[in-house]
């Protein structure tokens, strides 16, 4: 055997160290690839808002409904079919078709916020429904007629529903469901017994 044949022995690239190392790199890549494809197409049961939730609301079986989905790492941070239990309630608003996070729902004794119907004396914006973030203001009654200058009452209440009755057309009359901190509810119910005039406006920057 020649000197340049026994070169080319040597050099083969099946006992060359950095083309089996090229082989070991492109296997290890391929690998990953098919673990991360094969990690996204995994799906795992999940709670998804059937309807608006808003905070202080009892969330009921007919509230939510099961989705599948693929979430990788991050299916800890939502809620599992068999992670919801009775009484729980939604401490912050989760829209319609929204996966329902841990961290918005909690235990009913935990409730800080309770849940009221008013009515406002003046029509409200047709952008205000479920969800909304509003101020509730008030004008206290001087005598009949004859109001006082309104301020804030509830800085921060979250709407439920919006009843506007076909019989308060022209009145500029709506009822509203909502949500407002326990601590705002006696002032609330007594500007509701001393007949104040109470309006609901969006407040600034109160979108869902």
């Amino acid at each position: 055997m020649t000197s340049s044949e026994t070169s080319r022995v040597r050099r083969a690239p099946w006992v060359d160290v950095r083309f089996l190392l090229g082989i070991v790199l492109i296997v290890a890549s391929i690998a990953g690839v098919w673990f991360v494809v094969s990690a996204a197409r995994q799906t795992a049961p999940m709670i998804a808002a059937a309807r608006t939730l808003t905070p202080g609301e009892v969330i009921t079986a007919t509230d939510v409904r099961v989705v599948d989905v693929a979430l990788g790492t991050l299916d800890e941070a939502y809620l599992a079919p068999d992670e919801l239990t009775i009484g729980a309630i939604a401490t912050r608003t989760v829209n319609a078709g929204e996966l329902v996070p841990h961290d918005a729902v909690g235990a009913g004794e935990d409730s800080a916020t309770t849940v009221v119907v008013l009515t406002s004396s003046t029509d409200v914006p047709a952008s205000v429904d479920a969800g909304s973030v509003v101020e509730v203001w008030a004008a206290p009654l001087l005598e009949r007629g004859v109001y006082d200058t309104p301020r804030i009452l509830v800085p921060d209440a979250t709407v439920v529903s919006v009843g506007r009755d076909d019989a308060m057309v022209g009145r500029g009359e709506v009822s509203l469901e909502v949500v407002i901190p326990r601590a705002d509810v006696a002032a609330a119910l007594a500007a509701m017994s001393d007949e104040s005039a109470l309006s609901v406006v969006p407040a600034v920057g109160g979108g869902r």
